[in-house]
């Protein structure tokens, strides 16, 4: 028997989460992806197919922080506070979360409790 890589399990536990996942028009999907530099988070319409609004390490308001690192739960608190602030003022309020497949730890963790501390409900 062989065992599979990390990444291919990450993926076989999203996949698995997603059957039970779907973001609705009055309930959209945030989606959180985590790379070694980097966090991305969406708020997702997935039967309209549409990403409402989205904020990631990379974009320009949180790059001209003083805080240097990307890759850290400070950067992932500004990325979940960034978010809530954009879906709010399209009008949402609660969403469902989906880890993509990551553990509920760490970073992932900081992103949602600062999402949440912003106003968004889970």
């Amino acid at each position: 028997m062989t065992s599979l890589s990390r990444k291919k399990q990450t993926q076989k536990r999203h996949k698995r989460l997603r059957r039970f996942l779907v973001g609705t028009k009055s309930r959209p999907r945030l989606s959180v992806f985590r790379s070694n530099n980097h966090i991305y988070a969406q708020v997702i319409d997935d039967q309209a197919q549409a990403t409402i609004c989205a904020a990631s390490t990379m974009d320009k308001e949180l790059k001209d922080s003083k805080n240097k690192s990307t890759s850290n739960c400070e950067s992932s608190i500004a990325v979940g506070t960034l978010l809530a602030q954009r879906a709010i003022k399209e009008g949402i309020n609660e969403v469902v979360f989906d880890r993509g497949g990551k553990i509920y730890h760490g970073r992932i963790k900081a992103l949602a409790e600062a999402a949440r501390n912003a106003g968004l409900k889970f």
